[in-house]
């Protein structure tokens, strides 16, 4: 959904209406975000609903495959006074030099790529030693749960009308192969949608 019509009207409906993603997410987003310094990647930064938290001093390079989302990033940017660059890409496929980032973040992006664990090798890859990855995703109920056989049955119609967002991916177990020096996060029972729950938030170490 990337280009063409599709594209244009989910960057505008996630433009304009992403107050109640705020007021869910803003506060977890401060904590996690308040020690973030230097040069920051974000993967699918959408409409720049992150740069707010963001401390006032990072320059942030905004990897977005929707190019009708680059005029919300860049008034966002100018909104919120921070230095943004942007590029068009995917998270499997970073246009970066190894080990030259201090910080990558994804927030509700890892649900929607296509190949999970190649996309968290070039974030590992990216990174500088000691570099830190900070993420917010939604993530798969438990199996055996009827939330869970739900995620399952409406996955292929999910995918269809979000924007490849896959309701039933259990990335932490991504996460936890994909070789970073340390790894912790926690669950959290957060979810503006029934479906997109639960929720992990926390960091991984290069």
């Amino acid at each position: 959904m990337h280009g063409g019509l599709g594209a244009h009207i989910f960057a505008w409906f996630w433009a304009h209406y992403n107050g109640p993603l705020e007021k869910t997410y803003g506060e977890l987003k401060d904590g996690l975000f308040q020690g973030i310094q230097g040069e920051v990647l974000e993967i699918g930064p959408g409409a720049g609903i992150n740069l707010r938290h963001y401390p006032k001093h990072v320059h942030v390079i905004g990897v977005e495959p929707n190019p009708h989302m680059h005029k919300y990033l860049r008034q966002a940017a100018e909104n919120s006074g921070i230095a943004l660059s942007l590029q068009n890409g995917h998270a499997e496929e970073l246009h970066a030099e190894s080990a030259s980032k201090d910080a990558v973040v994804s927030t509700l992006v890892l649900c929607s790529v296509d190949d999970v664990a190649r996309a968290l090798q070039e974030i590992r890859r990216v990174l500088k030693p000691g570099g830190r990855f900070y993420f917010i995703e939604h993530v798969a109920a438990p199996r055996g749960t009827f939330l869970r056989r739900t995620q399952d049955f409406i996955a292929p119609l999910w995918r269809h009308i979000g924007d490849g967002c896959n309701p039933n991916r259990e990335t932490w177990r991504y996460l936890e192969e994909a070789g970073f020096a340390a790894l912790d996060f926690r669950p959290e029972r957060i979810s503006p949608i029934p479906l997109v729950a639960p929720h992990i938030v926390g960091t991984a170490t290069k």
